[in-house]
């Protein structure tokens, strides 16, 4: 009886695994048949700015129902097209991710239409202490002097842009290191105006770069603030002249009186006066 039970859970056992070798299989065959697409994909990492070339590039087969909108079969379609964003080793490379046809290599292939790209002196200070790097947002900040019209000059720090998109740290663009780099020049998108307004900051003030959060879009109007307002001081920016505030009627309905003339009379052993 014991062994019939022992042959039986046997014969149970070898019937599950044949089972499950066939199940196996059959998906392998199944996986093995399923429809492919040739795609491109980045054989190597590619900094944004970089023409394309053959080397960079390899064809691999990716699943027909999971190809992304814009990718390419052909190797010989991409080149000498350039990249205006970094692609990653195995990447498909995609349409949105090329600058459009004939556009030479470099940061200009990455400037967005309309906009400008302009670069300004920095520090380990102003420069946030290099963490503001390529891809990153920043407001820039500009502390100069304020004149008033009675010769006296009082410092003020003003907001003057708002989430200006970094481009290149000195002369590197690669936007995937997350490494602070402390550098002397920044490279700042922005539009025409925007360019004015920088370049006539950095002529009449010290700039400053503060950085922003990439999903903070919100815009802040700010008036700046004042030395006076910074430290608590009383305005003293339009002080009254000493003599016209000697001069001020103590109330503004009160009308001052003028002097009067008197004269003392004497008749008999009486005296009197009279004012005119």
């Amino acid at each position: 009886m014991r062994n019939l039970k022992a042959i039986l859970l046997l014969a149970l056992a070898l019937l599950l695994g044949l089972a499950a070798a066939a199940y196996a299989t059959r998906w392998i065959s199944q996986r093995g048949h399923m429809a492919a697409t040739r795609v491109v994909v980045a054989a190597a990492d590619i900094e944004m700015g970089t023409r394309v070339g053959p080397q960079m590039l390899t064809v691999v087969d990716w699943p027909s129902g999971s190809v992304p909108p814009g990718a390419f079969s052909d190797v010989a379609a991409l080149q000498d097209r350039v990249t205006r964003m970094s692609v990653l080793r195995g990447d498909a490379v995609l349409e949105r991710k090329l600058a459009p046809a004939g556009t030479k290599g470099g940061l200009s292939a990455v400037i967005a239409e309309g906009k400008r790209a302009m670069t300004v002196r920095v520090n380990d200070v102003v420069g946030v202490a290099g963490f503001a790097l390529p891809g990153n947002y920043v407001d820039v900040m500009v502390n100069a002097q304020q004149n008033h019209g009675n010769g006296e000059q009082n410092p003020i720090s003003l907001t003057v842009l708002e989430q200006v998109l970094v481009l290149a740290v000195a002369q590197e663009a690669d936007r995937d290191d997350t490494k602070p780099k402390v550098v002397t020049a920044v490279t700042l998108e922005l539009s025409p105006a925007d360019a004015e307004k920088l370049d006539l900051a950095r002529s009449v003030g010290t700039l400053s770069l503060v950085l922003r959060n990439q999903l903070d879009k919100q815009a802040i109007t700010t008036a700046g603030i004042t030395r006076a307002q910074l430290l608590g001081l009383r305005d003293v920016s339009s002080p009254m002249p000493m003599r016209a505030a000697a001069k001020a009627p103590a109330h503004p309905h009160v009308q001052p009186v003028a002097a009067r003339e008197c004269v003392e009379v004497i008749r008999n052993s009486a005296s009197a006066m009279h004012c005119f």
